[in-house]
């Protein structure tokens, strides 16, 4: 098992070991004739069409343009020509996890090798038809040229089929590319705008029957009784189940299955904490801290430093509990029969929903077929598989396939949440007036969704916390610490997993100090980036310092930092603020926010401007967008109320109570990509940590209140 967070996502997501294999390719192009398949990843027919493999989820993010743009690229293939079909985990495709802004780097680690291979093999069949060098042919536009002669893929295919396939092959230079850094829109606009995207609630399976399912309210409850009378005699139910923590309800149509559901009479047996709230997360969360955690990352004496510090600041801020708040409901269908199961959902980690399910059906792994749909949204919560795993159960149980529909209200209540967090942080100024001392200390509760609790986890080089040990600022004397504390609830990754939290404490904490000490808060970041700042990164040391010195720069530029703020009037007050993060030393963030501040307290975000060094730009509209939705996600759970529970429960259970940002309070977004040769680093995640520190730095500026606990008192701010 992995024994980080961290590495789980990495593990989740890896598929580098598949470059060594070359498997037959499931699919097949829709040409006639014998393809060639020189890899799981890439078939290529006779008449030119060319099918590329996507073993990633779609959930928004741009996977299914910016991981078959990459091979694409790699093969010389015109875009237009190119289809695209998703995978199934299976022996060919074994790492197909979707999370830790990871696709596209594997992807420039593996199917991109498969692509170069390909078109090697391409070149070697046309260049021997020829009698040419291979070395003085190219692949453009789906032909292998040389001069003036043309061959279409097409053409070369039953003899590129021959060929043995290169270990090695030259990938292309940046200076060759034609698709990546450009623009390319997402092929399924159209569908999506009109409805035609199928995700999985709108799966339909002959006889199909639909379930609905009552599931213990507590972490680790029980069914202790339940009477099914009431749901049974609900027209359209047909069966009651009991699950492992739940009862399902069984039925001819959603509606009968919830109206059934509703009839239940059900007692539940609460788990080992049915008494939770939020008051008591934050007792756990201070009591770890006064404990003492684990040293995460250690340079010189900091309690030392502290001690003789000319000037000391001290801060401590709150996270509260997030729900992950997708479009999409979770929902899954699941066929059971005649020794297998196959499986329709929208899902990240579909070779661990396979293995899940022959788990819980006691069959082996090779007779569980896995479909990937689209998802509505994903954020880290449908890396879990519970959702999988039950409708496989009820459709065993139910004697055919069943689609289990989760409400709203179930999304909410039965979510794998992100957790409460607790930063402190302390800082001592030498007599010159620079930071030399600097002591983080994070406790959180651990993520449930990864494993069970070790009270013994010590957080690796490298590892825990989030934001806190891989801190940009070089300090002398300087001290990270983690108190992991077991969660009262069920927890897991959420959008940039714990980096918002930790970011949000050490970029304010920061800014508190520069307006305290009357530095202008760009330059004392700047003072504090080391340059070059190496960092290794697998057999690469990256210059970091100066690439998160460039970002910085370069929002400061772009979002006017340090010019006058418009006069709004209506007695708004304004503010701009600053705040970057490097995301796992990879994309580097920089990100200034102007806000207003009404009298009551109301804040608006009028703008976010944004810069990035994310290594190779893939596509800059998917860039773009991620930072879009960055924002609208992150600025969601900054004004939103969080989650509260109750007797371990979570309450409440709807949009209207967990508001998503709405279009009349979407801020203008600007992204500026800084142009790098660097291998590309991931955009799902990285633009999320740094929004909520700038936008509370901005309102400090606009009224000097600095806000350190989520959610937000607005009374606060009142003027």
């Amino acid at each position: 098992m992995p024994s980080t967070r961290r590495e789980f996502l990495e593990q989740a997501a890896s598929g580098l070991a598949l470059v060594l294999a070359i498997p037959s390719l499931s699919c097949r192009p829709r040409g006639g004739g014998a393809p060639f398949a020189p890899s799981q990843w890439i078939a290529i027919a006779p008449d030119g069409s060319v099918t590329l493999v996507l073993d990633k989820a779609e959930m928004g993010q741009g996977v299914s343009t910016s991981v078959p743009l990459i091979m694409a690229e790699e093969l010389g293939v015109e875009w237009s020509r190119v289809r695209v079909e998703v995978a199934r985990p299976g022996p060919d495709f074994t790492g197909m996890g979707t999370g830790g802004s990871g696709s596209v780097i594997e992807t420039w680690f593996g199917p991109r090798l498969a692509a170069a291979r390909a078109r090697e093999m391409l070149i070697a069949a046309a260049a021997a038809k020829w009698g040419v060098a291979p070395e003085e042919c190219v692949t453009e536009r789906g032909e292998v040229r040389h001069g003036r002669r043309r061959a279409g893929f097409g053409e070369l295919v039953e003899a590129a089929r021959e060929l043995p396939v290169p270990e090695e092959p030259r990938l292309k230079p940046p200076e060759q590319y034609r698709l990546l850094g450009t623009s390319v829109p997402d092929r399924a606009l159209p569908e999506l705008v009109r409805g035609a995207v199928t995700y999985g609630a709108d799966v339909r399976l002959p006889g199909m029957r639909y379930a609905a399912i009552a599931r213990c309210p507590t972490k680790g409850g029980a069914v202790r009784s339940f009477d099914d009378t009431g749901a049974r005699a609900v027209a359209g139910v047909r069966d009651v189940i009991e699950l492992p923590g739940g009862v399902a309800v069984v039925a001819e149509s959603t509606w009968a299955a919830l109206r059934g559901r509703d009839a239940l009479q059900l007692d539940f047996a609460d788990g080992p904490d049915g008494s939770f709230d939020n008051a008591d997360g934050w007792r756990r969360l201070e009591g770890a801290l006064a404990r003492g955690g684990k040293t995460a990352r250690r340079a010189g004496n900091a309690a030392a430093a502290l001690g003789r510090a000319a000037r000391r600041f001290a801060a401590e801020y709150r996270w509260t509990w997030q729900a992950h708040s997708a479009i999409e409901p979770l929902s899954a269908v699941a066929s059971v029969a005649d020794g297998g199961c196959e499986i329709w959902a929208g899902m990240q980690n579909p070779n661990a929903a396979q293995r899940l399910v022959a788990e819980a059906l006691g069959i082996d792994e090779g007779r569980v077929v896995v479909n990937v749909l689209r998802l509505g949204g994903g954020f880290g919560r449908r890396l879990a598989s519970d959702f999988v795993v039950e409708a496989a159960l009820v459709s065993r149980a139910a004697g055919g396939p069943v689609q289990v529909l989760w409400s709203r209200e179930d999304d909410f209540r039965h979510d794998r949440f992100n957790p409460a967090q607790l930063n402190r942080l302390e800082a001592g100024l030498d007599p010159s007036g620079r930071i030399a001392a600097w002591r983080h200390r994070v406790a959180d509760f651990h993520l449930s969704m990864f494993g069970a609790y070790d009270p013994e986890y010590d957080p690796p080089a490298g590892g825990d916390p989030w934001g806190g040990f891989d801190t940009p600022y070089e300090v002398a004397d300087l001290e990270v610490e983690l108190a992991l504390v077991e969660s009262p609830v069920e927890t897991g990754a959420w959008r940039s997993v714990t980096y918002p939290a930790a970011v949000l404490a050490r970029e304010s904490f920061l800014d508190e100090i520069a307006r305290e000490t009357g530095r202008d808060p760009l330059a004392l970041r700047l003072d504090l980036i080391p340059s070059p700042g190496l960092v290794r990164r697998g057999e690469t040391e990256l210059p970091n310092g100066d690439r998160l010195r460039r970002v910085l720069e370069l929002v400061a530029e772009r979002g006017d930092w340090g010019r006058p703020l418009p006069d709004l009037g209506a007695g708004r007050r304004v503010g701009r603020g600053l705040a970057c993060n490097p995301y796992h030393r990879g994309t580097m963030v920089a990100q200034v926010a102007e806000v207003s501040v009404g009298a009551e307290g109301d804040i608006r975000v009028h703008r976010i401007v944004s810069a990035v060094d994310c290594g190779q730009p893939i596509n800059r509209l998917g860039i773009e967008q991620q930072f879009e939705g960055g924002v609208a996600w992150a600025l969601s759970a900054l004004f939103g109320p969080g989650v509260r529970f109750e007797r371990g429960r979570a309450q409440g259970g709807s949009l209207s109570e967990y508001p998503v940002l709405r279009i009349d309070q979407m801020p203008a977004v600007e992204t500026h990509v800084v142009e790098s040769t660097l291998r590309p680093f991931g955009m799902g995640e990285p633009p999320v940590p740094a929004v909520a520190p700038a936008v509370l730095n901005a309102v400090h500026q606009a009224t000097g209140v600095r806000i350190r606990d989520l959610p937000i008192d607005r009374t606060t701010l009142r003027a």
